[in-house]
């Protein structure tokens, strides 16, 4: 430093530029430096000790010694890192918050929607003639043609017609939720 140490103060407190320059030319690496071993982030560390530089000059605050100020510097550098860790802190759970209720979420409206096109499905099966719905109820039931046959005492043959009808009527009344029905292997 050029100038004395208390003279150094005694400007700093009358707010001379050149004073802030020197501030700026003897502490601002070392500050950045001290932030960044607590940040690990350098545009962060830069940032708190622009702020900490800049809340100096708009301070009314009198420094009575160098050492003083000095320590004042590095404590102030420490309480933005601590704010700023705090604040970090903060997004993190929030963010985990955010991330564990989103598929919470998801999840619900994948379970509405789900029941949504069921509720559609059975309302269109209920359409179907009695004989082709109880075939197609037993079917979604996951019954074999076989065991579907000798349940209602008919044919495979006449099973498999009526599953091709189902699926034909159910094709024309449900549209595109009908592929649907089919991508969730439903149907």
């Amino acid at each position: 430093m050029d100038i004395s140490e208390d003279k150094f103060i005694r400007q700093i407190n009358a707010k001379e530029v050149d004073a802030f320059r020197i501030l700026f030319e003897r502490f601002h690496n070392y500050l950045v430096l001290y932030a960044m071993r607590r940040v690990h982030l350098r545009e962060v560390a830069e940032d708190m000790v622009q702020e900490v530089f800049v809340a100096i000059w708009e301070s009314p605050k009198k420094y009575n010694s160098f050492h003083g100020f000095r320590a004042f510097l590095y404590d102030s550098v420490q309480n933005r890192c601590l704010d700023y860790l705090k604040h970090k802190a903060v997004e993190n759970r929030y963010v985990a918050y955010s991330l564990a209720n989103r598929d919470d979420e998801s999840e619900r409206e994948y379970n509405l929607m789900r029941e949504e096109i069921y509720r559609e499905l059975y309302i269109a099966v209920k359409e179907l003639p009695d004989r082709c719905r109880q075939v197609f109820e037993l079917h979604l039931q996951g019954k074999k043609n076989e065991e579907i046959a000798e349940l209602l005492s008919l044919s495979v043959e006449t099973v498999k017609t009526h599953k091709k009808n189902a699926v034909r009527f159910l094709k024309e009344r449900l549209g595109n939720l009908f592929f649907l029905l089919v991508m969730v292997k439903v149907i």
